[in-house]
């Protein structure tokens, strides 16, 4: 048969961004728990990829904050740290509100139907106890003025900043306190769609550190310090 003349259909860099994903998912659902040792090969085995965008991955999570490296010891998964947590909540809390200053006043009725449907699946979720559910409805909910303001800088710090405090929410509430955030939910939208763009962004601003208690009570207890001894550890998903 003829041998077709292109080469590297699949891009390195998307290699790259599908181990990057791969990993951070794992290390925000807790199937990589806080400490674990990564090991190259096991990663390489688990996602069917060649080492070079393993590395590549882990060293973009290491920037995100969720790996820790000791040069010729250990990869391991970031310990869960309160300082990394509300530091990651306050950017992550500025680039909402932000989102939503430039969002504004152009929201379209059909934007604001998806915040009202977003934030439905959010109500009936925490009445389930389905955290995982309200978390992608809560995403949902806040992605509409982060798509809406179509500023791409906004979109990259969140990304970067926003699996840290996924993780710990994943890992540590056997259910959502956040009934309360429904309401701010609709008081966000009642604002928007008024056209009240500081009223909004304040919203925004008391509906981000009602998550400050939170985080404060999730990682009570956890120890942030360095973990001692050499690499090792079995980092398949378990």
């Amino acid at each position: 048969m003829p041998v077709p003349q292109s080469r590297g259909l699949v891009s390195r860099s998307l290699l790259r961004d599908n181990a990057y994903r791969a990993i951070r998912d794992a290390i925000v659902d807790g199937t990589l728990a806080p400490g674990e040792r990564l090991n190259d090969s096991d990663l390489v085995e688990w996602l069917g990829v060649s080492r070079t965008p393993v590395r590549e991955a882990l060293t973009r999570l290491e920037q995100a904050g969720l790996v820790r490296t000791k040069p010729g010891r250990y990869t391991m998964v970031s310990p869960l740290d309160v300082r990394a947590a509300r530091a990651a909540q306050s950017v992550t809390a500025a680039m909402h509100e932000l989102a939503v200053r430039e969002a504004m006043p152009d929201l379209s009725a059909a934007e604001l139907d998806a915040m009202r449907e977003a934030n439905a699946r959010f109500a009936d979720a925490l009445r389930r106890g389905d955290v995982d559910a309200a978390i992608d409805a809560d995403d949902a909910f806040h992605g509409v003025a982060v798509t809406a303001c179509a500023n791409p800088a906004v979109r990259t710090v969140l990304e970067q900043f926003t699996p840290v405090l996924r993780r710990v929410e994943r890992l540590r509430f056997s259910s959502l306190s956040g009934r309360g955030s429904v309401a701010q939910h609709d008081r966000i939208i009642a604002l928007c769609e008024a056209g009240d763009v500081e009223g909004a962004v304040a919203a925004t601003r008391a509906n981000w550190q009602t998550l400050l208690p939170l985080l404060d009570t999730a990682l009570a207890g956890f120890d942030a310090d360095e973990p001692d001894g050499g690499p090792g550890g079995d980092a398949s998903p378990r």
